[in-house]
């Protein structure tokens, strides 16, 4: 990608920076900036020292990692004669990652330039080097690119943790507000808050606000006053007051870069929020595969088995693996993921970070009020050919007849000629999920035909090849660790 740069000379306390302003986004480097070099055995060594000279105006180069290839290389030794043919010290290593790595902890650069290229540095290697590079906390630049590390801003002033995710729709909010009714229940008791969440979203407000979902129930007709009042009333906030009965306050992003940094947002001023609260732990929710742009002290990382390969553990997908402590493997069923694509995954999210637990889970609703024998129509975001089976599961647990189900609340058009169905008549409830459109339109619709609404929520459940109890671990375990943290 091209890049628009303005820059200026700023002070600051380890002295010149430069401010670059990329599309937006302020990067702060020093100038000149601690750099570790790519290169390769494709390029001449005078070539590579031209390069390096070039570059002296604006970096200290420290050291280089050598990625591979021999054809300009003229020496049987190379290992023994980098140093002096490049005039700076040379990592090797079988693994690049590795060795960038300990280039990395060997030097603390600001930035690493890529002077490599193909065919020694395609375009998947290069993504792997960026997400380890980020995840150590450093720039990555090349010609024509530039990567940052996402800000992150410590204002959290009790324990935190964030539960992220590689794209939207892969059950981020369910996820969060299962485990903040885990950790208010295990904090009953507890002075100040408890748990208070705090969600970002693309129609969040503009100001952050504190939805009380701990003293009682929000109702459907609560939601709806909300909405006519124009405000997004099934937002994650909204959805994570009325499904979980804890305090959330609502946020407000846009856009978002390839390791998560929202454009615009004000979640450092809802944390300042949260923080007036007194709770005992918070919870940050991302928006999509966007990161919220504050430090916590742990980090869920939720993806989806539905997904392409390289989306979770390719690109920058590897960046949200590598900076998290546990995996939640969502939708882990066929007919979204065969078994073998789920262990796939799961073993190539093991070989990149072995210690990190992965729990695969899918998701099943659970209405909030007793609907033995009613006709129900419900409402989802859940994908179309998983709704056969989200049927079976409320007429076999829950004892209710499904009459019509929709997947279509992140759809109003298909959602409005679903409201319009015949089948609508002989229905007496409407279950919905709280989003997208739930509450403009389908609890308003439910309103006009004087139908009661009953909420739904999705609970996580382990399958093969995890077990019962996996998921009530992690979350006590990444509890226990947010708070050490935080602590030391």
């Amino acid at each position: 990608m091209r890049l628009s740069w303005s820059s200026a000379s700023i002070p600051d306390s380890h002295g010149d920076v430069e401010r670059a302003v990329i599309g937006g986004t302020i990067c702060m480097i020093p100038c000149p900036a601690k750099a570790i070099v790519l290169i390769d055995g494709e390029h001449y060594p005078d070539v590579v020292t031209g390069a390096l000279r070039s570059l002296a105006s604006s970096y200290l180069v420290v050291g280089a990692v050598f990625l591979g290839g021999t054809e300009k290389i003229k020496g049987s030794d190379l290992e023994k004669e980098a140093e002096k043919l490049y005039g700076i010290p040379v990592l090797f290593g079988r693994e690049p990652e590795a060795a960038l790595g300990e280039g990395i902890r060997r030097w603390t650069p600001d930035c690493i330039v890529d002077l490599s290229d193909e065919p020694v540095l395609g375009y998947q290697q290069r993504f792997r080097l960026v997400s380890h590079a980020l995840a150590a906390n450093v720039a990555y630049l090349g010609s024509d690119f530039h990567f940052n590390p996402p800000r992150l801003e410590r204002v959290a002033q009790a324990p935190s943790l964030s539960i992220i995710g590689t794209a939207k729709r892969v059950g981020k909010t369910a996820l969060s507000g299962y485990v903040a009714r885990r950790l208010q229940e295990s904090l009953a008791g507890s002075p100040g808050q408890g748990v208070v969440v705090v969600a970002m979203g693309r129609g969040g407000p503009s100001v952050p606000e504190v939805v009380d979902g701990l003293d009682h129930a929000l109702s459907s007709e609560e939601l709806l006053e909300w909405s006519r009042q124009g405000r997004h009333a099934a937002s994650d906030h909204f959805e994570d007051a009325a499904l979980s009965r804890v305090t959330t306050i609502g946020c407000r992003r846009c856009g978002g870069g390839l390791a998560g940094q929202p454009f615009v947002s004000n979640v450092v001023e809802g944390v300042r929020l949260a923080n007036g609260l007194a709770p005992a732990m918070l919870i940050l929710e991302g928006s999509g595969a966007s990161i919220p742009p504050v430090y916590t002290d742990a980090r869920l990382c939720v993806a989806g088995a539905n997904q392409p390969l390289d989306y979770v553990v390719g690109y920058l997908g590897l960046y949200r693996l590598l900076v998290s402590d546990a995996v939640v493997l969502a939708m882990a069923e066929e007919p979204l993921a065969s078994r073998d694509k789920v262990k796939d995954l799961i073993d190539r999210m093991q070989r990149e970070r072995p210690d990190m637990p992965v729990v695969p889970v899918v998701f099943r609703p659970r209405p909030l009020d007793d609907i033995q024998g009613r006709v129900v129509a419900f409402f989802c975001t859940a994908p179309g050919v998983q709704l056969p089976v989200l049927r079976r599961h409320l007429e076999e647990v829950h004892g209710c007849r499904v009459v019509l189900v929709s997947g279509n609340l992140a759809d109003r058009r298909l959602l409005r000629k679903d409201l319009e169905a015949p089948q609508m008549d002989r229905v007496d409830t409407v279950l919905t999920e709280i989003k997208a459109a739930a509450v403009d339109v389908v609890v308003e619709e439910a309103a006009c035909r004087d139908l009661p609404v009953v909420f739904v929520d999705n609970d996580p459940q382990e399958v093969p090849p995890g077990k019962v109890g996996d998921l009530n671990q992690v979350v006590a375990d990444l509890a226990g660790l947010a708070r050490e943290r935080y602590r030391g």
